[in-house]
């Protein structure tokens, strides 16, 4: 199996083929409207903009699992992305990323790349403190621990890293920057 095997719902009822970005780098990000994450909006449609003429895609899956941080339908999130962050690119149907429900998308991709750790700092510790009264075994499984967790993929369609929500925005360009 590999990337392009997928499909990714779309608020409009059809399935789109992962096929079509072959080539591309992909970063594939699920997302709240209400998170204190959500500003990550932001640096993620600048990225958009700056690179998306040199091959850069950037999927959102919208995810409701984390403390009920999308509780908005499809053409809610979708307004409030426009307006509040004046986002332009894909935007998938509100999907589970965990447990019996998930994205098959995303069940291959934990299998890629599983949960490597926060980093370090005060974030980090953060949401280790967090992480911990949900599950305490968190360490030790690939599950998606929160909103605005990223994938990215290179041009051939391999997963090359996995950034966690408190994660280097900055990391992040430099990475699809490279991949570019």
């Amino acid at each position: 199996m590999s990337i392009y095997d997928y499909t990714l719902p779309m608020p409009d009822g059809r399935e789109q083929p992962l096929t079509q970005y072959k080539g591309k780098v992909l970063v594939i990000v699920n997302t709240a409207t209400g998170c204190g994450f959500t500003p990550q909006y932001e640096p993620l449609q600048k990225m958009y903009e700056q690179y998306k003429d040199r091959g850069l895609e950037i999927l959102d899956i919208p995810c409701n699992q984390f403390a009920g941080q999308t509780p908005g339908t499809d053409e809610e999130i979708q307004a409030f992305c426009a307006l509040h962050y004046n986002t332009t690119f894909p935007r998938a149907k509100k999907s589970d990323v965990n447990g019996e429900h998930e994205l098959p998308l995303y069940t291959y991709l934990k299998s890629q790349k599983g949960f490597e750790g926060f980093g370090k700092g005060a974030k980090a510790l953060a949401m280790g403190a967090m992480m911990k009264t949900i599950d305490r075994d968190y360490k030790n499984n690939p599950a998606i621990k929160w909103n605005f967790t990223k994938f990215v993929i290179d041009r051939q369609g391999n997963v090359e890293a996995r950034f966690e929500p408190n994660h280097d925005m900055k990391e992040l360009e430099k990475l699809v920057e490279g991949l570019l």
